[in-house]
């Protein structure tokens, strides 16, 4: 059994996020020792890896969740971890679309300042005044 700590150096996942998963209910609300501290199992070790794995290729709480649900039943069709997945694809396509976009406008008003004083900087107009721009940003999570 291993404490929060422990945990957390083992998995590479920070104290207050192993307690957010477990208010979330991605992780079950672990054993006590005497002294009330939590004790994590191997099994435990193993759930928290998994989560951290899919919260770093994006997968968002409810995804993750729906994952570990279909991981209970390991008789079922894998269909619905593939749609879940196929979303995940779709999303940071999406995402990468916008970072480049993102880029180019960037790289644009970067090589539009001459060098000169900050009076004249192209970058700090364009902004403050939003028509330099080639169109609209949306800030990307």
């Amino acid at each position: 059994m291993l404490s929060i700590g422990a945990l957390s150096k083992r998995t590479g996942v920070k104290i207050p996020t192993i307690r957010y998963y477990e208010q979330v209910g991605l992780l079950c609300a672990p054993d006590r020792s005497r002294g009330n501290q939590r004790r994590y199992s191997a099994g435990e070790v193993e759930r928290l890896g998994f989560i951290r794995h899919a919260r770093d290729l994006g997968f968002g709480i409810d995804a993750i969740r729906a994952l570990l649900e279909l991981d209970r039943f390991p008789d079922r069709s894998c269909e619905e971890a593939n749609r879940i997945a196929g979303e995940q694809l779709v999303a940071v396509r999406r995402r990468i679309e916008r970072l480049q976009s993102l880029e180019k406008e960037l790289e644009r008003i970067a090589l539009g300042c001459n060098g000169g004083s900050s009076g004249e900087c192209y970058v700090l107009r364009s902004l403050f005044d939003h028509t330099l721009c080639n169109g609209q940003h949306v800030r990307v999570s």
